[in-house]
């Protein structure tokens, strides 16, 4: 299982070689970028879009494009990028005022309209749903389009991080698992407590937890700033604990019933 790095600081691109995972709201309006020492994938931001702005604007895909146009070319190492999906959580519905199958149309329709404007970039697919039996019509809806799920560098399964204390999630992602064998599956922001259930079952998970716990913890010993919550140490040191773990993963010993 490959592990990207949650960060905040687009200068990390050029400073590790661990696989990060960097928001567009970090590298939009910027007018140069750094040169990336290692591989990295792209988050759309479109938990923050619609938290904050209840959608996308016209003319969204076009502009996105374009920015992953100059990523790929001027940071380079860009392995794949996520469209500007619609997550599915009871309370993103609510606050658009649409439902689950709109937000899963609005998604795949995105992916197909991205991957006609340049189907040289490296967009992946993304699942939306709530429960077990959504993600298993999102998969049909996508497979309605003419969408090979398994021939993508990921299929990502979204709306799944809030829930990782659970064998909810789990049982999403094994169902996803099953339905599509041969799929490279990512997990988006994913909790170490999650990933200790099913790393066995998904090719790659991203996370910024590491941001989230040095905010709670002293500074590591030398570190003269308040918290670790921006450092490049502490996130390497963090990252290096999830790869122990999710090394050490076994596939579940109970049966998940269909």
């Amino acid at each position: 299982m490959q592990f990207y790095l949650g960060a905040h600081h687009p200068g990390w691109l050029a400073q590790t070689d661990a696989p990060l995972f960097v928001s567009e709201k970090r590298l939009e309006g910027r007018k140069t970028f750094p040169r990336a020492a290692g591989g990295w994938a792209l988050d759309s931001g479109g938990f923050s879009q619609l938290m904050m702005h209840v959608g996308w604007p016209d003319g969204a895909e076009a502009r996105y494009v374009g920015h992953v146009r100059r990523y790929r070319d001027e940071i380079g190492h860009l392995e794949w990028a996520a469209p500007q999906d619609w997550m599915c959580e009871p309370f993103m519905v609510k606050k658009t005022g649409l439902d689950v199958a709109e937000h899963q149309r609005r998604t795949v329709e995105n992916y197909l309209m991205l991957r006609s404007l340049d189907a040289d970039l490296p967009f992946i697919p993304v699942l939306q749903g709530w429960t077990r039996d959504d993600y298993l019509r999102c998969i049909d809806l996508y497979v309605a389009h003419g969408v090979c799920l398994t021939d993508r560098p990921r299929l990502g399964i979204g709306t799944v991080c809030r829930r990782q204390g659970t064998r909810e999630a789990e049982f999403i992602v094994r169902s996803v698992q099953t339905a599509l064998p041969g799929a490279r599956l990512h997990v988006f922001g994913v909790k170490i407590t999650g990933l200790a259930q099913f790393a066995d079952a998904v090719a790659s998970a991203d996370s910024m937890a590491w941001s989230y716990h040095a905010r709670r913890v002293p500074p590591l010993p030398g570190h003269t700033h308040q918290n670790c919550a921006n450092c490049l140490e502490f996130a390497l040191m963090w990252y290096q604990r999830v790869l122990r773990i999710s090394a050490v993963v076994q596939p579940p010993l109970w049966n998940m019933v269909a």
